[in-house]
C-alpha cells in the first residue's frame, strides 16, 4: 500500500534510521538522545520522533517537558532543543494534558497516531531522522516499517547490554528486521561496565563484550560500547539543562551558557559516541558507494 503523503515528508531527510532493541531498560532512548546531540554537535539536523507511545521518555531527557508543539500550514512543527534548530524533536509526550497521563490504546489506534507523525509533522530539510521505538516487535514496528519501506529507510540501530537474557531479546530483533527486510546498520553494546564518579575507573558490573560478541556472530557492524555514566544520568534526570552535574563533588556543578546539545559535550560518553557517530556515518557512506 502506498503512503505518497509520508514520502512527501521523507524527501527532504537524507537518513532515516531506527532504533531498535528486542528488551526494555537497555538504555535505548539514551542512547537515541546521544546518538542526536552527538550529530547535532558535529553540524548536522537532526530530527528524533519518538513513537514510544506509552512511555515517551524523550521530551524528558531532552528538557524539553510542558513544550507544545504548533500548527502551522505546512503541518506539525517540532519542538526544538536548541536555538540554532539544529534538534528536533516530536512525541505524544507533547500531546498529553500532563506527564502523568497513560496511553491506553488498541494496536489500529497507535498505528494511525505513527502514519500521522509520518505524514504531519513538518521537519524541514534533516540530514537525519532517528525513530526512537518501544520494547520488542510489535504493532508500532511494524506500523513504522510499514509506512517508511517503500522509500527505503536506511536502517536500523541496534541496542543492547551485555548480559545474555538482553542478547537473547536483541537476537529476536535482529529476525525481525532480516524479515521485513530492514537493513542492519550495526550495534550498541550500553551499559557496559560502570564508571565510578570518584576515581573514574570503570567496573564491569555485569559483563562486557556480549554485544560485541553477537555483532560477529550475526555479521553486524559494531559501532561501539558505552557504560553507565552517573552524570550522564544526571544530566538527563534534571530539569535544568544547562547545569552540568558532578556525583562527585555536587558544589562543583557548573552553568553551561547554550543548549543540551553544548552541556552534554561536556560528559565523558560524547567523546565515546562521537566515534560511534562516525563509524555509522562512514557505513553508511559506504552503502552509498
Amino acid at each position: 500500500m502506498s503512503h505518497p503523503e509520508v514520502g512527501q515528508r521523507l524527501a527532504s531527510i537524507k537518513h532515516v534510521i531506527l532504533v531498535l532493541s528486542g528488551k526494555g531498560g537497555v538504555g535505548k532512548s539514551s542512547c537515541t538522545v546521544q546518538l542526536a546531540l552527538s550529530l547535532a554537535s558535529q553540524g548536522r539536523k537532526v530530527g528524533v520522533l519518538d513513537i514510544d507511545l506509552c512511555g515517551p521518555s524523550i521530551p524528558r531527557m531532552l528538557g524539553l517537558e510542558g513544550r507544545q508543539i504548533h500548527q502551522a500550514t505546512a503541518g506539525w512543527v517540532p519542538v526544538f532543543a536548541d536555538s540554532d534548530k539544529q534538534l528536533a524533536c516530536m512525541s505524544i509526550g507533547f500531546l498529553l494534558p500532563n506527564k502523568n497521563t497513560s496511553v491506553v490504546w488498541r494496536g489500529p489506534k497507535k498505528n494511525a497516531m505513527i502514519k500521522q507523525f509520518l505524514a504531519d509533522v513538518y521537519w524541514g530539510d534533516l540530514d537525519y531522522l532517528l525513530i526512537d521505538t518501544p520494547p520488542g516487535t510489535s504493532d508500532e514496528h511494524l506500523a513504522a516499517v510499514e509506512y517508511l519501506q517503500e522509500w527505503n529507510p536506511d536502517g536500523a540501530v541496534i541496542i543492547t547490554t551485555p548480559q545474555a537474557v538482553a542478547l537473547a531479546d536483541v537476537k529476536k530483533e535482529i529476525n525481525f528486521c532480516t524479515k521485513v527486510g530492514l537493513p542492519l546498520l550495526g550495534l550498541i553494546e550500553n551499559m557496559s561496565g560502570f564508571v565510578c564518579p570518584h576515581c573514574a575507573e570503570c567496573t564491569n558490573l555485569f559483563s562486557t563484550g556480549g554485544g560485541e560478541g553477537l555483532a560477529k556472530h550475526m555479521d553486524i557492524p559494531f559501532l561501539g560500547r558505552a557504560p553507565i555514566d552517573p552524570n550522564l544520568v544526571m544530566l538527563l534526570e534534571q530539569e535544568d539543562k544547562t547545569v552540568v552535574p558532578n556525583v562527585n563533588d555536587p558544589d562543583a556543578e557548573k552553568i553551561v551558557t547554550g543548549s543540551i546539545v553544548e552541556t552534554y559535550q561536556h560528559c565523558e560518553l560524547s567523546k565515546i559516541f562521537a566515534t560511534i557517530t562516525a563509524k555509522l556515518e562512514a557505513g553508511l557512506e559506504a552503502t552509498k558507494s
